[in-house]
């Protein structure tokens, strides 16, 4: 579904990403994992399209990112942090949203996640009161919102209590089980290899590991994908 071919992207003299290549498979989650400046964020942006490589290029299903937008409907996104207008309540938020999108978007508008989050009230809120829990809950809700075919999850449970935390991890695999696509990341191992077929591990801006998660424990000797990502870091990848 997600070309990535000979990506790079320097902010200044820091160069955070370095001739990336990676091929995003269809149907399938894939965690985005490595240490903190890896440049996991700026590569999903690029994918969103918010943020232009410097060099390199991006296709969705063939198409190049940099010719439009019309991918951007197709794509339910949740940021690590998410900014929302203080002044209006989360219904009024999605209904906002509903409007921008369009008639296409708002006929397959999905609010099963409402439910399942048990933010039904919460919704008629003015979104600056509401917990920080509770806005992570919307911004999940958002990024579900329009039965997308791909899910981008930037650290997705971030937040949010065991119950909804697993709700949310259920709403991922059901997903995946309906053919969608999902590309996350999280500095929660346990929970990566709870929910990833794949990961695609970068270090200093460059890809060190693309592939499935039980091949990369195998590959490292490790019983764990946390053990086997320390492995990575400390001594790469076997054949």
């Amino acid at each position: 579904m997600i070309d990535i071919r000979r990506v790079e992207k320097a902010f200044g003299a820091q160069r955070v990403l370095q001739a990336v290549d990676l091929a995003i498979a269809p149907a399938r989650v894939t965690a985005i994992v490595g240490p903190n400046g890896a440049g996991k964020t700026t590569l999903i942006k690029m994918i969103v399209g918010l943020v232009r490589p410097d060099a390199g290029e991006i296709r969705f299903d063939g198409v190049p990112i940099g010719d439009g937008h019309a991918h951007r409907a197709r794509i339910g996104y949740m940021p690590q942090i998410a900014r929302f207008p203080d002044n209006l309540t989360g219904a009024e938020l999605l209904a906002m949203l509903t409007d921008l999108r369009g008639a296409a978007c708002a006929a397959r508008r999905d609010e099963t996640l409402i439910g399942a989050l048990g933010i039904e009230r919460e919704l008629s809120k003015p979104l600056r009161v509401l917990s920080g829990g509770t806005r992570q809950k919307v911004n999940a809700v958002i990024a579900f919102l329009f039965h997308p075919e791909l899910l981008i999850l930037d650290e997705p449970t971030a937040g949010l209590d065991p119950v909804a935390s697993s709700t949310l991890k259920d709403a991922i695999l059901a997903s995946r089980g309906a053919g969608r696509t999902v590309l996350l990341t999280s500095h929660n191992m346990g929970e990566l290899e709870e929910l990833a077929d794949d990961v695609a591990f970068l270090l200093d801006g460059c890809v060190r590991y693309h592939g499935p998660v039980h091949e990369l424990k195998r590959r490292t000797r490790q019983s764990n994908l946390e053990r086997a990502i320390a492995e990575v870091m400390l001594r790469g990848v076997a054949a």
